[in-house]
């Protein structure tokens, strides 16, 4: 058995998918509408990775699309800012030069996103240029035909050599969990990328038929819960793919509560990437329609 084999076989992988569906059933049916609050649509605001990776992307959306994180915290003060600031690695300059707020992170798209078939080399170079250009954070996409095929060492030497690259900047894994096809595919593929160095694992790419589902982001979390408890390291989650309305962000944050725990209710540790998510969260926490993200 090689060394990455070892590596999952120390958790248990046996995973039935009906019994995952049960039980986040049964964590939603019980928790659910206890988070459907004002304190917490605010919270998970303050986790977004507002996102722009269009095709139809150029300097001027992408400054524009700036620029209203640097209107909400002039009009909305009260309220903690997004996060980050997710897009392609050719606008971090441009995000970097419009971004005024210190405190959002600048998010890069890197190693050929979003189906990561490019040369190894290549991937790491693009996540260097991004990293130089001011990137705060990488978020890769894991090999999935490598993963699929079984050659889980090309498929974690990518991912290492990318969390070399990024030294002190936070690497975020994609899994894509829509593409695989059992929730024990999604719990491999997790420690894979844990295993590997990623900081975060997150869902979906955005770009594929299916994103985040509450029953992958239970298994990533159960990853994550086991890998911290074995090797006493953390890592967060990152949920992406199709999150639009403030009632589903509460479902993945009800999810990450009752798995994880309090501890992991910050944004070093939660993400949600989402581009419209934003004005669904304020239209909730002010109880009325508001479009300013989208406006």
């Amino acid at each position: 058995m090689d060394k990455y084999n070892e590596a999952i076989a120390k958790f248990d992988t046996n995973i039935d998918d009906e019994r995952v569906k049960y039980e986040v059933e049964k964590i939603l049916d019980e928790h659910y509408k206890e988070n459907c609050t004002r304190e917490v649509y605010s919270f998970i605001l303050s986790c977004l990775d507002l996102t722009s990776l269009n095709i139809t992307d150029n300097d001027e959306t992408i400054t524009a699309f700036v620029s209203k994180v640097n209107d909400f915290e002039n009009t909305c003060p009260d309220m903690n800012p997004v996060a980050a600031i997710c897009v392609y690695p050719n606008f971090v300059t441009t995000v970097r030069a419009a971004l005024d707020v210190s405190s959002v992170k600048i998010a890069s798209v890197a190693g050929g996103f979003p189906s990561a078939q490019t040369y190894s080399e290549l991937k790491t170079v693009e996540a260097g240029l991004a990293l130089h250009d001011g990137a705060d954070e990488i978020d890769m996409v894991m090999n999935i035909g490598n993963f699929l095929g079984g050659n889980y060492q090309e498929l974690c030497d990518e991912i290492s050599e990318m969390k070399e690259t990024c030294h002190d900047a936070r690497l975020k894994v994609i899994i894509e969990t829509g593409v695989l096809p059992s929730m024990t595919s999604v719990m491999k593929a997790s420690i894979l990328a844990l295993y590997s160095g990623a900081d975060f694992i997150k869902t979906s790419t955005g770009k594929s038929a299916v994103g985040a589902t509450p029953e992958a982001v239970y298994v990533m979390a159960k990853a994550v819960k086991e890998y911290s408890r074995m090797y006493g390291t953390r890592a967060g989650i990152k949920v992406a793919g199709g999150v639009r309305t403030a009632a589903e962000a509460v479902k993945y944050y009800t999810i990450i509560k009752e798995v994880l725990g309090e501890e992991w209710l910050t944004s070093e540790y939660f993400r949600i990437g989402a581009s419209s998510l934003a004005d669904s969260l304020l239209s909730a926490i002010e109880g009325k329609e508001i479009r300013f993200f989208s406006k």
